[in-house]
């Protein structure tokens, strides 16, 4: 039998409620698929911080270079925000990306027809939206040096530093124009080249790599404009390609064509080596323990560590025909909920995706 090594980083606020409904899941998929999945759940973030004064202890990194792929669910809690900046929560996820050199973070955005008027946006705006951000993820200002604050004589300065070099655009290009093959041949690069430096080199390189890929159509389109187009005509957009910061911004505003950031899921890649795959939504510790979360995103993103990390593919269709299923149905989380449809707890979702599967 096929055996995959799977470490479960549950996190923080309702990370550990939604990481229980998908293992729940992934445990029957893989029965039923014939492999067997062995799960290892590992501390980060501000768990990590509580039991081991470190956001990303050592044998959370070891357990996950060990593994076949790694499902993390959320992290991150406001109580930690007067930590030093090296010990808060976020410092321990950038930690994991940096050392696992994932640097291609993909996002698919898809609206589901049984959730269409969740959006707050008009049906007629969003009913043909299918696109992926791929974002950069280990570069950019998240990693820049040099950073820091220091003291002037007119105050306190901070700064960060947006760097990338010609090797890191062009590796994250070809991701984005590999898969841009598979779809509908078509790239909006984003950037801010009319006033950063750092996003010149940014367009030349997409535009060198694009040579290699000349059945994809590109174009690119500022930041600020990018935003404006993915509320005024989501549907022009296939692949959106863009680095850290701006990726950061965009992907969760593509988010909400969904009606919820609690809809989406992402993976991160390295070259080789496990992914790391994980919702777009954040910790939410003001429902934590309420069971009021919405395991939706952390489902399929277990769908997308099958596919793509696993290559389960069985698995992973059983998991996405679930989550259709049963919102079809008309079953809804309270994120997602309008009065007019049958609303779960996350638990209860839970029991519903399982009688799908």
């Amino acid at each position: 039998m096929r055996e995959h090594k799977i470490v479960l980083l549950p996190g923080d606020g309702i990370g550990p409620e939604i990481t229980n409904v998908a293992k729940v899941l992934l445990e029957k998929v893989s029965h039923k698929n014939g492999f067997k999945l062995i799960f290892n759940e590992q501390l980060i973030g501000g768990a990590a911080i509580d039991s081991t004064n470190d956001p990303l202890p050592e044998e959370t990194l070891n357990t996950c270079k060990d593994s076949n792929a790694i499902l993390m669910a959320a992290i991150g809690n406001p109580r930690f925000d007067n930590l030093p900046r090296n010990k808060r929560p976020e410092t321990g996820l950038l930690a994991l990306r940096s050392a696992l050199g994932l640097f291609a973070n993909i996002r698919p955005v898809k609206v589901c027809p049984a959730l269409i008027e969740a959006s707050s946006l008009k049906p007629d705006v969003i009913k043909d939206v299918d696109l992926m951000v791929v974002r950069e993820l280990t570069g950019g200002i998240y990693f820049g040096q040099p950073k820091g604050r220091i003291k002037t004589e007119r105050g306190e300065r901070a700064f960060n530093t947006m760097t990338y070099s010609q090797e890191e655009i062009q590796r994250i290009a070809t991701v984005a124009f590999q898969l841009a093959m598979n779809r509908k041949k078509r790239i909006c690069s984003v950037d801010k080249a009319n006033v950063l430096d750092v996003s010149q080199l940014w367009r030349e390189e997409i535009e060198e790599v694009s040579k290699k890929f000349p059945a994809v159509e590109v174009n690119h389109q500022y930041v600020d404009n990018a935003a404006m187009q993915l509320i005024r005509n989501p549907s022009q957009f296939d692949v959106l390609l863009t680095g850290n910061l701006f990726g950061d911004i965009l992907s969760d505003e593509a988010a909400m064509l969904t009606g919820s950031i609690g809809m989406l899921p992402s993976a991160s890649l390295s070259t080789d080596g496990p992914g790391l795959f994980e919702p777009v939504h954040g910790s939410a510790p003001d429902i934590a323990g309420k069971d009021k979360a919405n395991p939706i995103a952390m489902v399929l993103s277990s769908a997308m560590m099958l596919r793509i990390g696993l290559n389960e593919h069985s698995a992973a269709d059983d998991l996405e025909l679930a989550v259709d299923n049963v919102l079809k149905e008309g079953f809804r989380t309270s994120d997602l909920s309008n009065g007019a449809y049958k609303k779960l707890t996350c638990s209860e979702m839970g029991t519903e995706l399982l009688k799908a599967v």
